[in-house]
């Protein structure tokens, strides 16, 4: 049995928030590990490749290996399978003798389907498959490998692995074990073999996933103290405040992108998922993890700009923003104040869209705005042709100018400070809860889709914003009144 030093100080783009340091001084099976991922058609990422040889550092003194508890966490669509199924077949051909492997997950209908679609077709397709055969007898399932090692899957209850020794078990998609009956089962029988190991592979899970959570708090607080004895942990997740819908939020937690997952389809599931559970499955994180928002704009910021008495002169900027479902509309108004700051506010808000066309009539023919904005390519575009039938000339911002509106009001509200708002509710939970999105390569603007709440009023804002400082300040000078 024959192994190689790993320097593993490779460098790894994505680094994990919490992780067991590789020890050099040790010699590890990671590189082989590695070795037969490749030949299974499977090239590690530099994050499996960390994990591998860290996980299967061996005792210098022992020439065992050192971690019997191995615990993984780490964002959906990461490579989490591939890595299993090389640790899996490693220790089937390379352990000395005949090797017993279990592998279970959510289901054992799950845990089938993943062993079958997964393992068996991609061990099918290798190099090595004259090196097994498969039996697909429900309840006997197993891949059989000519030196007697056996791979096969297990229910996840109390009697897992009961009645055999078990050198390698993993226990995939931890979330949806709710408490430690699997591994109790598993870890006994383990307790005879020589170098037995457990790992515990998922992403985060719900308020019910208390089995993974227990080991996920343990190993955050190992990492931190510095403990490494007996169990090794791996996180890569995205931090509680960080914008979910920020690239560089998914740059710093998914380990796969840019190897086997693109910008454009995580930036296609933040637009289409609800955000609790894109946070989950993308960025990793615990539905307790999340604060209630703020994540672009901070409260303390935005509160500061709150002035309940704030009125615009005229002439003032309207623009109109229509919720992803059409359930809830928003017009959003701006102006300049006599002290030469500038006002943002709600002019109206109310569920559906009849309302608007309407209101947007009566609004122009009240106040004769120095601009009405519509946004070309938002839901509200269907207003255009209404609103320029009754003679009304509407703004229509491209890409450059969403962008830019975006900017001029994180600079108002944030670096300048020169915006003030009447604090109204329906604003509030637009700011505290909006994250932004990539315009191609125009800049950034609020993210529409993935929001906790309904952003059209903050979306309006900017928008208004952007026209005002476009076409006004222009024609009389008298006080908004709604």
């Amino acid at each position: 049995m024959t192994t190689e030093m790993s320097s593993l100080s490779l460098s790894l783009n994505c680094q994990p928030r919490w992780a067991t340091p590789r020890r050099p001084e040790r010699l590890t099976y990671g590189p082989r590990v590695a070795q037969i991922s490749a030949t299974l058609g499977k090239r590690f990422m530099p994050w499996q490749r960390y994990t591998a040889d860290v996980a299967l550092e061996i005792d210098p003194d022992t020439g065992l290996l050192v971690y019997r508890t191995v615990v993984v966490t780490v964002p959906r669509q990461s490579g989490k399978t591939t890595e299993e199924l090389a640790v899996a077949v490693h220790r089937a051909l390379s352990f000395g003798g005949a090797q017993r492997i279990s592998y279970t997950a959510q289901t054992r209908l799950k845990a089938r389907e993943k062993w079958e679609d997964d393992h068996v077709k991609t061990l099918e397709a290798s190099p090595l498959r004259s090196l097994f055969r498969v039996r697909k007898t429900l309840g006997m399932e197993a891949i059989l490998w000519s030196n007697g090692s056996h791979h096969g899957i297990e229910a996840t209850t109390e009697k897992a692995g009961h009645g055999d020794t078990l050198d390698l078990g993993f226990i995939d998609e931890a979330f949806a074990q709710v408490d430690a009956r699997t591994e109790q089962a598993m870890k006994p029988a383990m307790i005879t073999r020589p170098q037995p190991q457990l790992w515990i592979v998922s992403t985060a899970g719900t308020a019910a996933s208390v089995y993974l959570r227990e080991k996920v708090d343990q190993g955050r607080v190992r990492c931190d103290l510095g403990l490494a004895e007996s169990m090794a942990y791996f996180e890569w997740s995205a931090p509680d405040e960080a914008d979910p819908g920020d690239p560089a939020t998914w740059r710093l937690c998914m380990p796969a992108l840019g190897h086997t997952v693109t910008e454009s389809a995580v930036r296609a599931d933040f637009d289409t998922m609800q955000l609790p559970e894109f946070r989950r499955a993308y960025l990793n994180q615990w539905p307790d993890a999340a604060p209630p928002g703020w994540h672009v704009i901070s409260e303390p910021s935005w509160r500061a700009l709150a002035d309940y008495r704030s009125e615009p002169a005229r002439p003032v900027a309207f623009a109109v923003a229509v919720e992803g479902d059409r359930a809830h509309a928003a017009v959003g108004v701006v102006g300049q104040r006599a002290d030469g700051l500038r006002h943002a506010e709600v002019a109206d808000y109310r569920p559906g869209t009849s309302w608007l066309l309407p209101r947007l009539l009566e609004l122009h023919e009240r106040y004769s705005p120095c601009a009405v904005v519509v946004d070309p390519t938002g839901h509200e575009a269907s207003l255009i042709p209404a609103l320029e039938q009754a003679g009304i000339e509407v703004l229509k911002p491209g890409s450059r100018n969403v962008a830019a509106a975006f900017g001029q009001f994180f600079e108002a509200a944030v670096d300048a400070g020169n915006l003030r708002h009447r604090g109204q509710p329906e604003l509030d939970a637009a700011v505290a809860s909006a994250g932004t999105r990539d315009v191609g390569d125009a800049g950034r603007t609020w993210a529409r889709k993935g929001a906790a709440a309904d952003i059209s009023p903050l979306v309006a804002v900017t928008l208004a914003l952007w026209g005002f400082g476009e076409r006004g300040p222009s024609g009389d000078v008298g006080v908004w009144m709604i």
